[in-house]
């Protein structure tokens, strides 16, 4: 694949001219960058001034030079073109710049999903959160990522992110910061047949509080690999009333949990797209150890993300990704066990349910064909073009936890697994839209709403 072997076919060679078939790259020449360090761009380039090319594979290096402007998700429109002057060659890149600093709405339901609010909690507007983050996606210049969050509703929330990828001249090294607060009236206390118990009245007093802080080091040796460490302090309360109701919520019946979090991630970004991928592999690798001051001891868990991603021929494409974790030591306050059920780690067909555990693993199989492909021209600066793809689907899931403390849930040690089939919707700025039809080994089925990618 193109994409993963660059090093074989870009590397420099002396050999220059046609008796060669190579190519010397002259000159890259790039506009339209009026906000992004040139730098920054040449960083993403798998080949630069003086390297050879064979003379037959311009178009496939131009292409996939392209696809990796694309990924840094700073422009709407990247064109490039050569131009060959005897052995010489000379690229032309110009890029159309995104509005970096960009206000997301913030909608957040108290409910894992926007169909267990619509649906079981019978769309109940005091169980949402709106707010505004403020990001400046491309701070000076460099990538940099800085956003201020505000939050009101169900949760109240106030954060702050920074994150400089490039912080040395190399461009390998980062650093980064976080801070926040919430906080809420009403909050969940238990589990109870595979659903989530909450307590607390809306218009009463605070139940739930977390203020946590990290900082980040980045490390990017090559295009395609990116490790973080991340040390974070985190300070957890909730009321009396919720200890009461559930003992284990933290350890030794306290109201607090407050402990450091040392965390590593490991990305390896080698798909087309990675909002939303079509070719390629990928892979996210996280190992954490938490080391309890209160309400919690050491605690030690390893998450893993993969994903294949295939073309088998033009406009159908295939899918498979696998989800999992596992936890030492499996006991755990209740809190600190949830698996499946809440953010991107669910089987498909099982929204309205949660599975604790300390251990799980999810598949999901995917074949999808692309059926619309266009790119609308308006005259709005930083929406020049506003892409348009679909994606009619059919998938089928499976999803294991292990618990040592099951209670009354009965999707817990044991296998479950769905089929259905769905319609996928991406647009500017990598919105996702998801619309899937499941059927789930309960003899379940529902329509369902997502906004994320799978």
């Amino acid at each position: 694949m193109l994409l993963l072997s660059s090093s074989g076919i870009y590397a420099q060679d002396k050999g220059i001219g046609v008796a060669t078939g190579r190519l010397r790259l002259h000159k890259i020449y790039i506009s339209g960058n009026k906000v992004t360090r040139s730098s920054v761009i040449q960083r993403e380039l798998n080949i630069h001034e003086g390297d050879a090319i064979p003379a037959d594979s311009i178009i496939a290096f131009t292409n996939q030079n392209k696809l990796r402007l694309f990924n840094l998700g700073v422009f709407n429109e990247v064109d490039q073109h050569t131009e060959r002057n005897g052995d010489d060659l000379d690229w032309y890149i110009t890029v159309k710049e995104r509005w970096y600093i960009t206000p997301t709405l913030i909608l957040q339901f108290a409910d894992r999903n926007i169909n267990t609010w619509f649906v079981a909690q019978d769309h109940d507007l005091r169980r949402v959160s709106g707010g505004i983050t403020l990001t400046d996606k491309n701070f000076r210049g460099n990538l940099e990522s800085l956003g201020v969050t505000v939050q009101a509703g169900f949760t109240q929330k106030l954060g702050i992110t920074y994150v400089r990828p490039y912080a040395n001249k190399q461009q390998t090294n980062g650093l980064g910061f976080s801070a926040s607060v919430a906080q809420s009236k009403k909050t969940y206390y238990t589990t109870d047949l595979n659903k989530l118990v909450f307590t607390g009245p809306y218009d009463g007093p605070v139940i739930s509080r977390q203020v946590e802080g990290s900082v980040s080091y980045l490390y990017r040796p090559a295009y395609a690999s990116r490790h973080i460490f991340q040390l974070s302090y985190k300070d957890y309360w909730v009321g009396d009333t919720v200890v009461k109701l559930n003992p284990d919520y933290y350890l030794d019946k306290s109201n607090k949990a407050r402990f450091f979090e040392l965390l590593y991630r490991y990305e390896y970004n080698g798909v087309d797209n990675w909002s939303y991928s079509l070719k390629g592999e990928k892979l996210v690798a996280i190992a954490i150890a938490r080391q309890g001051i209160e309400g919690i001891n050491f605690q030690s868990y390893a998450n893993v993300e993969a994903g294949i991603f295939r073309s088998l021929v033009p406009k159908w494409y295939t899918s498979a990704i696998f989800r999992g974790r596992l936890m030492v030591p499996q006991e755990q306050p209740y809190y600190f066990r949830g698996g499946l059920g809440t953010q991107t780690d669910y089987v498909r067909g099982y929204e309205y349910y949660v599975a604790d555990g300390s251990s799980y693993g999810l598949i999901r199989l995917d074949l999808k064909r692309e059926v619309f492909n266009n790119t609308y021209s308006i005259p709005v600066k930083y929406f020049t073009a506003i892409p348009l793809r679909v994606y009619p689907k059919i998938f089928a899931d499976a999803g294991y936890i292990a618990s040592q403390v099951p209670g009354n849930s009965f999707l817990n040690n044991r296998l479950i697994y769905s089929v259905g089939v769905g319609l996928d919707i991406v647009t500017l700025y990598d919105v996702k839209v998801r619309f899937e039809f499941a059927y789930n080994h309960l003899k379940q089925n529902g329509l369902y709403l997502h906004f994320n990618s799978e």
